[in-house]
């Protein structure tokens, strides 16, 4: 089962899909999939109509795919939690999770166009695991606890202007990071119980159909769990809130690869939820 939320900007419309494909219309169970359907047991529900037949089907052909989640309130970024991108940052491997944010109007859908920013010369990919929070997460204290706040994954696109990332930046990531339209989310909301293990799932990203990040999520430095416990110490994570976990190798900020320019098309896949693909425009 995956939710999706389709429709135009601002008009998107609740929908879940099952394992053969057939999309059903959920706005019986909910006007839409947010925070507080998630915080309400919305996937149980959701599961549940399915399962009863109860949902009308519906033709999703020719339909834009939005963010699978509305408004997220935050979005809750991790530096360099691969040790191969570290290395390829110039950077030795954290002690610590590194954390920053993203502005929440970031968030577009996954095959939404991509702007490249006014004076940018560095706009550069980041394909990641995003966790989606399910429950409020305070001071977890085991790795156990903090998966059952999970309420599913989905596929991130942490897109960067590394310039004013780190040269601008005042020590900061924030300026490389809120850009508008810098976090392509999607296509949907896989629940976390039809995932299994996240530390186990492969993800790439191409850029104009050329491979470009080929990695796994086992080989990240801090997992999923430890992130969740980790940053319930220092803030609390509300239902709907957006973890992006990192990044492997193979971005440009490696020197390997140029950087984006409007034209360019990248995608990022990641096993079991899906690809999502962007054109790049100009600001």
């Amino acid at each position: 089962m995956e939710l999706l939320r389709l429709g135009a900007v601002g008009e998107e419309r609740p929908y879940v899909r099952d394992a053969d494909g057939t999309v059903y219309d959920l706005t019986s169970v909910t006007a839409d999939i947010d925070g507080a359907f998630l915080s309400s047991d919305g996937i149980a529900r959701a599961r549940a109509a399915l399962e009863a037949g109860s949902l009308p089907v519906v033709d999703a052909a020719g339909l834009r795919v939005g963010a699978p989640i509305a408004r997220p309130a935050a979005v809750v970024c991790i530096g360099q939690n691969y040790a191969a991108h570290a290395a390829e940052s110039g950077a030795e491997p954290p002690a610590q999770p590194i954390v920053f944010f993203k502005h929440p109007n970031t968030v577009v859908g996954p095959h939404d166009e991509v702007l490249v920013p006014r004076g940018s010369t560095k706009t550069d990919w980041e394909v990641e695991l995003a966790v989606v929070i399910g429950k409020t997460a305070r001071y977890v204290e085991s790795d156990e606890e903090a998966l059952a706040c999970i309420a599913g994954y989905t596929v991130s696109n942490d897109v960067s202007e590394r310039a004013f990332q780190l040269e601008v930046s005042g020590g900061q990531w924030s300026k490389g990071k809120c850009c508008e339209t810098f976090n392509p989310l999607g296509p949907a909301l896989v629940p976390a119980d039809e995932i299994g293990d996240p530390q186990n799932l492969a993800l790439k990203s191409f850029v104009n159909g050329e491979p470009r990040q080929d990695s796994n999520t086992r080989d990240m430095i801090f997992s999923v769990a430890a992130l969740i416990r980790d940053l319930s110490q220092y803030m609390t994570l509300d239902p709907g809130d957006i973890v992006n976990t990192g990044t492997p190798e193979g971005v440009a900020l490696s020197g390997r690869f140029p950087y984006l320019s409007p034209g360019d098309i990248v995608e990022c896949e990641i096993e079991g939820l899906g690809r999502q693909k962007q054109t790049l425009g100009k600001a």
